[in-house]
């Protein structure tokens, strides 16, 4: 039997009761949108040769979106996120300064992404918020091992259960294929990364709020990708990437005026390409979604935006 499109299946439901109607019977056309919305994410994953998680939550509204957002996905760089965030909660702690600095030395250096793998050997002196810096926009894997030396794994790991997000997990050094082989990945799940970014935003992290303020400025400084070619270039995006072969993930803090949010997207068993058209057609999705509900009145009015959250319900 073929599969009904979209919005015949929005249709069926609605036919059935499957969608929130209002108090008198009427269907209720936000909730029509948002069944929409979470069947193009669905679709995404279910189109995308391998598997694919995703979990979107509207900031605004408190509203989460999962697609097998609880299973468990190797990482890539996006892992480094978390391990930013243990470097910062240590130097707000005094257990360390950002301005200290560290010699890159030759049995640090490792291949794939960064510059530092071509520095000199104990030639260059770099402190650790320098290294932050090409870890997260250069995604520096040398720089990311002399970071992981400084603060320890087991340090991240304890902090991301400490914040109720213990699926995050920093099992190994970057760019270590034999571990790769044995199955010792970098690993989360799109649920908890999501809740992750979400505390990013809040700041509910354990961090004064100007520590906080500071780690997401670096995660917002510019870097190409699927994520912010979604939104308007003045939209600001606190993200991270990852990639290694046979996987594409990306955690994302998404700016928007009158609805900011968080998208990640998780991607195994893939090639490159259909696992970045993945990830690209969710954040394309998300946006679209977000700009309708953003400023708007129970009506779907666009309002301006100084009266939007004084005036309108909540979905």
């Amino acid at each position: 039997m073929r599969r009904l499109p979209a919005i015949a299946r929005l249709a069926v439901a609605l036919l059935l009761g499957a969608v929130p109607a209002t108090a008198d019977g009427q269907p209720d056309q936000r909730a029509q949108l948002t069944a929409k919305f979470r069947s193009r994410l669905a679709d995404v994953a279910r189109t995308t040769d391998g598997a694919v998680g995703i979990s979107v939550i509207d900031l605004r509204s408190g509203e989460r979106f999962g697609v097998n957002d609880t299973l468990v996905f190797p990482q890539g760089s996006a892992i480094k996120i978390p391990l930013l965030i243990e470097l910062y909660r240590q130097a707000d702690a005094g257990t360390l300064s950002l301005d200290e600095r560290v010699a890159v030395r030759a049995v640090d250096q490792v291949g794939g992404t960064g510059v530092a793998q071509y520095f000199g050997d104990g030639q260059s002196m770099l402190s650790l918020r320098d290294l932050a810096t090409l870890m997260i926009v250069l995604s520096d894997n040398t720089a990311t091992n002399v970071l992981i030396g400084k603060v320890g794994m087991a340090a991240v790991n304890r902090t991301m259960a400490s914040l109720n997000v213990g699926a995050i997990k920093l099992q190994r050094l970057m760019i270590r294929p034999r571990e790769s082989a044995l199955g010792n990945e970098n690993i989360a799940t799109p649920a908890h990364a999501a809740e992750l970014m979400r505390r990013i935003h809040t700041c509910e992290l354990p961090m004064a709020k100007a520590r906080c303020d500071e780690l997401r400025r670096t995660l917002e400084i510019p870097k190409d990708g699927a994520f912010p070619s979604s939104v308007p270039s003045a939209v600001r995006v606190a993200w991270k990437p990852g990639t290694v072969e046979g996987v594409e993930t990306s955690w994302g803090l998404f700016a928007l005026p009158g609805n900011p949010y968080v998208v990640t997207v998780m991607v195994n068993y893939a090639d490159e390409e259909p696992g970045q058209r993945a990830i690209r057609a969710v954040a394309d999705a998300t946006y679209e979604y977000m700009r309708r509900v953003a400023r708007t009145s129970i009506f779907g009015v666009r309002v301006p935006l100084q009266f939007a959250d004084s005036v309108r319900k909540r979905p």
